[in-house]
């Protein structure tokens, strides 16, 4: 049973995704089911999905500051369909919620939030953890990372997708996200985007993933973005290699 377990490894699906290159979440293309094993839904009491988040440790999830997580909300691993009542899924209660004690919603600097399960989750091949980039790691401009969520398809759509969206973005410097952007585009975010592709409203607090050495690495939390989730303007991500200290020591203390 141990050597079963040693195989949820950070970064490393079980069933693997297939990415078709530059698609779209608005441009979305369907993920394939449980490929992203670490991608979560937090929903309200009611079941309505308000935002994404990825698993990070089987105590521990991570997703933005503006999603304004209460510990009443609840965290649903292993979900592919949210219209189906037949997955196994796990419905975790939130334990405790650290929003980054220097999130400005002005600003939308330190967009992030961890949030401590109840209890640990069951890794198994649909559930099981993203890699997070460490403090010193680089991901260059143009490399091309993987978004995923349930978020809107076209910011006009009545209702959020029901099965899981993947898609493809390059990165971008964020000299050359300043070009859209301006002065809003600080060292604490990290842009994607601008290929006919975006995230959209209710992704927010979702993964961006890069490969590091073959293992899906954190590299960014969906934070903010054009209103109408253009595919021409870049989509913003909380920089996680920025954050990084703030999230080991958050969890060390807790």
């Amino acid at each position: 049973m141990l050597l079963y377990l040693s195989c949820f490894c950070c970064g490393n699906p079980a069933i693997p995704p297939v990415i078709t290159g530059y698609s779209r979440i608005v441009n979305g293309e369907e993920a394939v089911p449980h490929s992203w094993p670490w991608q979560v839904s937090l929903q309200d009491y009611t079941g309505f999905h308000f935002c994404g988040g990825s698993l990070i440790s089987e105590n521990w999830v991570v997703t933005a500051a503006h999603c304004n997580v209460r510990t009443s909300h609840r965290v649903v691993l292993g979900e592919h369909d949210r219209s189906s009542n037949s997955e196994s899924i796990q419905v975790m209660t939130v334990g405790k919620v650290f929003k980054h004690p220097k999130y400005n919603s002005y600003t939308i600097n330190n967009d992030i939030t961890l949030i401590k399960l109840a209890n640990p989750a069951q890794l198994n091949i649909r559930v099981s953890p993203v890699c997070v980039a460490e403090t010193g790691d680089n991901f260059s401009g143009g490399m091309k990372c993987v978004t995923s969520g349930w978020g809107l398809t076209r910011y006009n759509a009545a209702d959020t997708p029901a099965l899981l969206q993947q898609a493809a973005l390059p990165l971008l410097t964020n000299d050359n996200c300043s070009r859209y952007w301006g002065s809003r585009i600080t060292d604490l975010m990290i842009c994607a985007g601008a290929s006919g592709a975006s995230s959209c409203m209710g992704d927010s607090g979702g993964p961006l993933v890069c490969q590091k050495a073959g293992a899906w690495t954190l590299v960014g939390i969906v934070s903010w973005g054009s209103g109408t989730c253009s595919t021409s303007m870049p989509g913003v991500y909380a920089r996680v290699t920025e954050l990084r200290s703030w999230m080991d020591q958050t969890i060390a203390a807790n």
